[in-house]
C-alpha cells in the first residue's frame, strides 16, 4: 500500500504544472559542426526544458541517452528524464548527438558544446554556471563519462549520473558494439585507454551517482562498478546503487521494479550538495 501511495505522488509530482514550463528546440550547430561522421544532413539537436520561474533552484543538467553509438532512446532515457528535472526545478537538456561512426570526437564535441551551450546562457536562463551536471545512460553515460574526466574548463561539469553505464573501450570489458560505433574495428590500445573513463579519473573529476542492476547482461556491471572504485580511490564523492536485477535499458520506466527506489535515491543525492 505505501509503495502504491509513493507511486501515485511521484507521479503527480512529475505532471504538475507542465505547461506553465518551457519547452524547445534548437539546431546545436547553427553555423555547421567542427567535425564530421561521413553521414550527410547529420544534424545535433538540443531539447530545452527550463522549469517554471518560482521552482527553477539554478541546477542545470545534460543528458546523453543511449543506444549503442547506433542509434538514441530518446524518450525514456531523454525526454521523460528531462521532465522529471524539470519539475524539481532543474533546466534539463537533452542532446540528441550525432553518432560517431568511428570518430569519437564527433559525440564528445557535441556534448562538450552543449555543456559551453548552456553556461553561454545561463544569466539569460537564471542558470548557476557552477552547478551544471551530464547525465548519460549506457552509451550515453560512456558519453557523460568521458565529458566528466577528459574535458576542461566551461565543457567540465559539476556533477555526472550515470545509469547502467559503458565506461571501457578496453576488448572483453565493456560492449563491443559500442566500441566498433565510437572507435571503429581494428582500434589501438592506447585509443581504447584514453576513451576508458575509469583510466582517466583524477582527483579533478566532479562527483557522481551510478546506478545499474546485477544481472544486466548486455553492459558489464564492473563497468560502472570500477568507475567508482576509481573515484572513490581518487577522493572524488560518488554514490553506486546496484539494483538486483532489472537488466538494462530502463531509464525512467515505471515497470522497473526499483523504479521508485532509485527516484528516491537519486533525489536524495541531488539534495545533499
Amino acid at each position: 500500500m505505501m509503495k502504491k501511495y509513493l507511486l501515485m505522488l511521484l507521479l503527480a509530482m512529475m505532471s504538475a504544472g507542465v505547461s506553465a514550463q518551457s519547452v524547445k528546440v534548437m539546431n546545436l550547430w547553427p553555423n555547421g559542426a567542427p567535425n564530421r561522421n561521413g553521414v550527410a544532413n547529420d544534424t545535433a539537436k538540443v531539447w530545452i526544458y527550463l522549469p517554471a520561474e518560482k521552482k527553477n533552484t539554478g541546477r542545470a543538467i545534460v543528458i546523453c541517452p543511449g543506444g549503442g553509438y547506433s542509434g538514441l532512446a530518446l524518450d525514456h532515457e531523454g525526454h521523460e528524464w528531462a521532465r522529471f528535472f524539470q519539475n524539481m526545478g532543474i533546466s534539463a537538456f537533452v542532446l540528441k548527438y550525432r553518432m560517431p561512426h568511428g570518430n569519437p570526437e564527433v559525440p564528445v564535441a557535441d556534448a562538450e558544446e552543449t555543456m559551453r551551450m548552456v553556461r553561454r546562457n545561463a544569466m539569460q536562463w537564471h542558470i548557476k554556471s557552477n552547478e551544471v551536471g551530464i547525465m548519460g545512460s549506457s552509451a550515453g553515460g560512456h558519453l557523460a563519462s568521458v565529458v566528466a574526466t577528459l574535458s576542461e574548463r566551461t565543457a567540465k561539469p559539476n556533477f555526472q549520473i550515470l545509469f547502467y553505464p559503458v565506461i571501457t573501450m578496453m576488448q572483453g570489458f565493456g560492449h563491443q558494439g559500442s566500441h566498433d560505433n565510437f572507435l571503429g574495428k581494428g582500434t589501438h590500445k592506447r585509443q581504447e585507454k584514453n576513451y576508458s573513463s575509469d583510466q582517466q579519473v583524477t582527483r579533478t573529476t566532479p562527483r557522481a551517482w551510478i546506478a545499474l542492476s546485477d544481472d544486466d547482461t548486455v553492459v558489464p556491471p564492473s563497468n560502472g562498478t570500477n568507475y567508482y572504485m576509481e573515484l572513490y580511490r581518487h577522493d572524488v564523492p560518488a554514490s553506486l546503487h546496484v539494483y538486483p536485477d532489472g537488466g538494462h535499458g530502463w531509464g525512467s520506466r515505471l515497470s522497473f521494479k526499483y523504479h521508485i527506489e532509485m527516484i528516491m535515491e537519486l533525489k536524495s543525492w541531488l539534495d545533499s550538495f
